[in-house]
């Protein structure tokens, strides 16, 4: 009897540990967790000050709206908008936009524009150029236009020490322009300081004035 009662205890415990467990979706005062996510969500987006998002359904057909009169409504629309130029700056011209000009000019008004222009057009007269001075230094093109023999021909005496010393002074300049001006002031084509023309043709550091006799006579020419 008394395995009988202990077996009957048994029984009953294990019946009560087996039962289904409870819906773990139910809370307290919603339906579900789904729910209750949903409105908490909505709660939030409220005290935050965003509005609820609303979901914008497509207008309805009536059943005679025309689809293609539609789409014609709609061409007509932009094509009578004013163009705006690439990147949406109005104040870009679009002169270059052969579509854009021909929309709204027409030869005669093309012409008159051109001949706005025209009469607007201000012609300044050349003017002569400034007398040089004399205290600016030599002037090389000068020098080279009233010489006639060529590069390398002595016209002057010089020292033979001074071939030594040649290359390295005429190192001191940029440019044998800039030399042949040094030159000239330091008292050449009769005096050589600095042995800057050796040979005494009276052309430093391998100056050539053919270069400016070829282009005045070019402007002769013309």
């Amino acid at each position: 009897m008394r395995n009988f009662v202990v077996t009957g205890l048994g029984l009953l415990m294990l019946g009560a540990c087996s039962s289904a467990p409870p819906d773990d979706t139910r809370g307290v005062g919603f339906g579900n967790y789904q729910t209750y996510s949903d409105e908490r969500a909505a709660r939030e987006s409220a005290l935050a000050g965003n509005p609820q998002p609303q979901t914008v359904l497509p207008p309805t057909q009536s059943a005679g709206t025309d689809v293609a009169t539609l789409a014609e409504g709609a061409i007509a629309e932009a094509e009578t908008r004013p163009a705006t130029p690439p990147g949406g700056n109005a104040g870009i011209s679009d002169e270059q936009d052969f579509d854009a000009v021909a929309g709204r000019e027409s030869i005669e008004s093309d012409a008159e524009r051109r001949q706005r222009m025209q009469d607007q057009r201000v012609e300044i007269a050349p003017t002569a150029v400034p007398t040089r001075n004399g205290s600016s230094g030599p002037n090389i093109i000068e020098y080279a236009l009233s010489t006639s023999h060529p590069v390398g021909q002595s016209q002057f005496n010089r020292s033979p020490f001074g071939q030594g010393r040649h290359e390295r002074n005429c190192l001191a300049y940029r440019s044998d322009d800039l030399a042949q001006e040094a030159f000239l002031r330091m008292g050449g084509p009769n005096r050589d300081r600095q042995a800057l023309d050796p040979d005494g043709d009276g052309y430093a550091c391998g100056w050539n004035p053919s270069v400016y006799r070829n282009a005045a006579a070019a402007a002769r020419n013309q």
